[in-house]
C-alpha cells in the first residue's frame, strides 16, 4: 500500500487551521492512505487549543513544540513522524490548493519523476506585491545560476517525494530558509526537479503574511551553504527515475 504523508508546519493560524485541515482531508489523493502530520510551533494564539480537538481523528496525529522553532524545524519533527511512502509539505494558510497536491504525486506514481514542485504562475490577482515577487524571482534565478538548473519556483510550499528521499537530505534549517535547502540538497544530489503549475493567492501583511527582506537574505546563504557542501562541483546529472 502506499501512502501519503502531508507535513503542515502552525504557527499561529487560528483563523484559518481547522478550514485547511478539513479541506486537505476532504480533497481526494491517488494513494491509498493519507495521513496529517500537524507541528504545533509554539503557537500562542489558540491554535493548539483548536488542534486539541483534531487529536481523535484517525487521519490527524498533532505534535508540538514548546516554544516557536521556526517552520523549517517544525518540518522536520513532522518529517520524523511521517508513515508514508510519499512526503509533501503543506501550509495551514490556505494560500495553496490542496486539491493540487493530487496532480503532483501523479507523476511520481506514473515513475516520470523522483521529486515534483508546484511552481506558482504568480499572476496579479495571486502577488500580493511587487517586490515579493522580484524577491521570489531573485532567489530562483540565483538557485540555477549556483546548481546549474532551469527552475521557476524554488520558494514553493509544494515539495512531494518519498519519504526516504525527503529524510535522505539531512536538513538542518530552522527556519523558512527549509524551502531553499531542500532544493539545493536535491539538486546538490542530482535530483531533477519536475515542476508543474499550482494555485496561489498570497496573503498580504494584514492577513499574516510572515517573509521579510532578510528572509530573501537568509534564502540567498542557505543556497550559497548547500552549494558549497558540495564542494563546488556541478551536481551529477544521470539519476534514474527508477
Amino acid at each position: 500500500m502506499q501512502g501519503l504523508s502531508i507535513l503542515i508546519p502552525v504557527f499561529n493560524e487560528r483563523e484559518t487551521v481547522d478550514s485547511a485541515l478539513e479541506q486537505i482531508l476532504a480533497t481526494e489523493y491517488p494513494v491509498d492512505e493519507v495521513e496529517l502530520v500537524v507541528v504545533d510551533d509554539g503557537s500562542t494564539d489558540g491554535t493548539a487549543e483548536l488542534l486539541a480537538a483534531w487529536e481523535s481523528n484517525p487521519h490527524v496525529r498533532v505534535f508540538s513544540h514548546e516554544r516557536n522553532a521556526g517552520k523549517g524545524a517544525a518540518v522536520q519533527t513532522a518529517l520524523q513522524h511521517a508513515r508514508g511512502t510519499y512526503s509533501a509539505i503543506m501550509d495551514a494558510d490556505l494560500e495553496y490548493d490542496p486539491a493540487d497536491l493530487g496532480k503532483l504525486l501523479q507523476p511520481l506514481l506514473d515513475g516520470e519523476a523522483e521529486v515534483v514542485f508546484g511552481a506558482r504562475g504568480f499572476e496579479s490577482h495571486s502577488a500580493f506585491s511587487f517586490w515579493y515577487v522580484v524577491g521570489n524571482k531573485g532567489v530562483t534565478l540565483a538557485a540555477n545560476l549556483l546548481f546549474n538548473s532551469w527552475l521557476a519556483d524554488i520558494m514553493t510550499c509544494h515539495k512531494v517525494m518519498k519519504t526516504e528521499v525527503f529524510r535522505s537530505l539531512d536538513l538542518k534549517a530552522r527556519g523558512f530558509d527549509i524551502e531553499p535547502e531542500i532544493t539545493g540538497r536535491l539538486l546538490a544530489n542530482g535530483y531533477r526537479i519536475y515542476e508543474m503549475p499550482v494555485r496561489y493567492r498570497a496573503r498580504g501583511r494584514q492577513e499574516g503574511k510572515k517573509l521579510t527582506a532578510q528572509d530573501g537574505l537568509r534564502v540567498i546563504r542557505k543556497l550559497l551553504e548547500c552549494r558549497l557542501d558540495n564542494g563546488l562541483r556541478l551536481p551529477h546529472r544521470a539519476r534514474s527515475h527508477a
